[in-house]
């Protein structure tokens, strides 16, 4: 089998450069044997602020611009629905706070994103005696939900392979790839955690840092919109509400844990007043970079193998954004931006 390229994982980085490489006509295989866990427990929210400093997420005009319509062309041509426009509210814990906010809305980059108007509670089953401040522009996608439906369409084109890629039996030269029966020109790796298993990029400074969520039913909760207090907690219809999520760095298993969910339930119970059942509990880990950064870029020997990787807690808004700079990188010889190159690490 011959084929242009082959990619190693089918996360968001992966479906990212799948979709860069099938808009312009490029060939590809893809391999995944659903080790990693990260873009399938993730609550999927889009959102250009970070809502505990009330300071602009890194390129996120340049990100929403891409992300947004990405994700539509994804939704017409599987004929499925994953973004849901679904407002966040960022609760107020005091006076403070609402000044903060006030401040922050004044600032350029800031100020499309931030209501000027506050948002009186008048849920019962919420504790906010301090109202929200609305982001504008947000919203779900269903990640989960884009994951299996994208693998469904890859096996039914028989493009998809489940099992775990073999990194000894890969050959490369400068002019292609040879990975058992395949023949290809270049080759992706955009295995998230996996990396660290990898002998071409194991020595990248990719940080799992391990998250664990809850999913709850509240029936009279009733509540249309995004909660970031602490946690963020998210309406998925049917009276379910996803709660997450912990940031841990010393264990990194893809196994639930108690302390966790007594962590998540204690958060929760500042939030809300009303009676809930968790339903389910799940953990994953997140390809996360000290300098808050992906890592993408060409391996300083290979010059056929690639990394796109380290999209953190944000991949739903990076990752179409940083697959079209590599594709670009790779097919049209233009830079990677110096935030995103691996070569940084290079004097680390």
């Amino acid at each position: 089998m011959k084929v242009d390229y082959i990619i190693v994982g089918i996360g968001i980085a992966g479906i990212s450069f799948c979709e860069q490489l099938r808009r312009n006509n490029k060939t590809y295989v893809v391999f995944d044997n659903a080790s990693q866990k990260s873009s399938t427990v993730a609550g999927g929210l889009y959102n250009p602020v970070i809502l505990k400093r009330f300071t602009s997420v890194w390129k996120s005009e340049a990100q929403l611009k891409m992300a947004l319509p990405f994700y539509a062309d994804i939704e017409k041509r599987l004929n499925i629905t994953l973004d849901y426009k679904t407002p966040v509210y960022r609760k107020f814990a005091s006076c403070e706070e609402q000044n903060d906010w006030f401040t922050a809305s004044d600032k350029p980059i800031l100020s499309r994103y931030l209501s000027t108007t506050i948002i009186k509670n008048t849920n019962k089953a919420v504790e906010a005696p301090f109202g929200f401040g609305e982001v504008l522009e947000t919203g779900r996608l269903d990640t989960k939900a884009m994951i299996k439906a994208y693998k469904t369409d890859l096996l039914s084109n028989s493009l998809l392979f489940e099992d775990a890629f073999d990194y000894s039996a890969l050959k490369t030269d400068d002019e292609v790839i040879h990975y058992k029966n395949i023949t290809a020109k270049q080759i992706v790796f955009a295995e998230g955690c996996g990396i660290k298993q990898n002998p071409f990029f194991k020595d990248l400074p990719l940080v799992p840092t391990k998250g664990e969520t809850l999913k709850i039913h509240a029936p009279d909760l009733d509540m249309a919109f995004v909660i970031k207090a602490g946690v963020f907690l998210i309406p998925l219809g049917d009276d379910i509400y996803y709660v997450g999520a912990t940031y841990k760095r010393q264990d990194v298993s893809n196994h639930v844990t108690e302390s966790a969910k007594e962590e998540l339930i204690n958060k929760l119970k500042h939030v809300i007043n009303c009676p809930f059942k968790v339903v389910d509990h799940v953990a994953g880990n997140r390809p996360t970079v000290r300098d808050r950064r992906p890592m993408v870029g060409r391996h300083t020997i290979y010059k056929n193998v690639y990394a796109l990787n380290g999209l953190g807690t944000r991949g739903v808004m990076i990752g179409p954004y940083v697959a079209h700079q590599l594709y670009d990188f790779i097919e049209n010889n233009l830079p990677l931006e110096a935030d995103i190159d691996i070569t940084r690490f290079k004097s680390s």
